[in-house]
């Protein structure tokens, strides 16, 4: 049994990657994955809607969550089903931490730039990567729980991973070294397309901007981004919300750490960001590609 499989953003690489197979440039592609956050921007799912309308051949379309990723973050639980609320050996709830920025308060600390760190990135994993795999052993291939994927299997899993991200693939390719009955590809690279050839093709096949793929609340955004997240109110009020409670004393969210979390890179209140001026100094740098930047390697969010 030979399955090609697309792990589906929805942002610009992907939707690509599900076109090029329906117009038959690439191989076509029997399933395509699409794990919800539940906290994607609107664009992202009016776009999804918009796929679904592409005639066929299309692939089958499965879209997938295990929880809202934002309303774990402030229980503090992870995604881990009916454990998501169990304590662990040390008896603290454990969470899919989000890698927000760690600076010294900003109403205790003195005014200037201030060097921040940054806290574990395990949303991706639980919230993106582990349901497209669920997903795969248990609706595609109909694997039941504890069994072994039967042999002669192979899964063709698809990134939508472009020529300027091309660092991303090594990360991607570390998951599948335990896994003798899947591969990943990566048709993207093999035209040596960049982000940049991805929206000129696009241009006049989609009748609307495709989105990029990401949390409303994700901190690997540029001004640019937040600006365009601001332009939502009902995103941008889920945003500041998020920012607004990694901070307060006693969360579970900031337990263990001496120092404030934040959403934006500057370390201050995601509202009280200068986000034109920001988006100025970007324009005129023509900064490098967002996950060059940011360091977003997973290989699953953006695209």
């Amino acid at each position: 049994m030979n399955t090609i499989v697309l792990n589906l953003g929805a942002g610009v690489q992907s939707t690509t990657v599900f076109l090029m197979a329906h117009e038959g440039l690439i191989p076509p592609i029997d399933h395509a994955v699409f794990a919800d956050t539940q906290e994607e921007p609107k664009e992202v799912y009016e776009h999804l809607a918009w796929l679904r309308t592409v005639p066929e051949p299309v692939p089958l379309l499965h879209v997938a969550s295990i929880g809202r990723l934002g309303d774990d973050l402030l229980a503090g639980c992870n995604a881990a089903g009916g454990r998501k609320k169990t304590p662990g050996a040390d008896g603290t709830i454990r969470f899919a931490s989000i890698p927000a920025y760690t600076a010294p308060h900003h109403e205790h600390r003195p005014p200037g730039k201030v060097k921040e760190g940054i806290t574990r990135r395990q949303c991706t994993r639980e919230y993106k990567v582990e349901v497209v795999e669920w997903v795969i052993r248990r609706t595609i291939l109909g694997v039941k729980p504890r069994r072994r994927v039967p042999v002669g299997t192979m899964v063709e899993q698809v990134f939508g991973i472009s020529l300027d991200e091309k660092d991303r693939r090594c990360n991607i390719m570390k998951r599948f070294n335990d896994r003798p009955w899947s591969r990943p590809s990566f048709p993207l690279i093999d035209l040596k397309m960049t982000r940049w050839d991805c929206l000129d093709w696009l241009k006049d096949r989609v009748p609307h901007q495709t989105p990029r793929s990401a949390c409303v609340f994700c901190p690997f955004k540029r001004d640019t981004e937040w600006l365009i997240t601001k332009s939502h109110p009902k995103d941008w009020a889920r945003a500041v919300e998020i920012d607004r409670a990694l901070r307060p004393q006693g969360t579970v969210a900031n337990r263990g750490l001496t120092q404030a979390l934040y959403l934006h890179r500057q370390c201050i209140p995601l509202e009280m960001v200068d986000l034109e001026a920001g988006a100025a100094r970007e324009r005129e740098k023509q900064a490098l590609p967002l996950f060059t930047v940011y360091g977003c390697g997973e290989g699953m969010c953006g695209v």
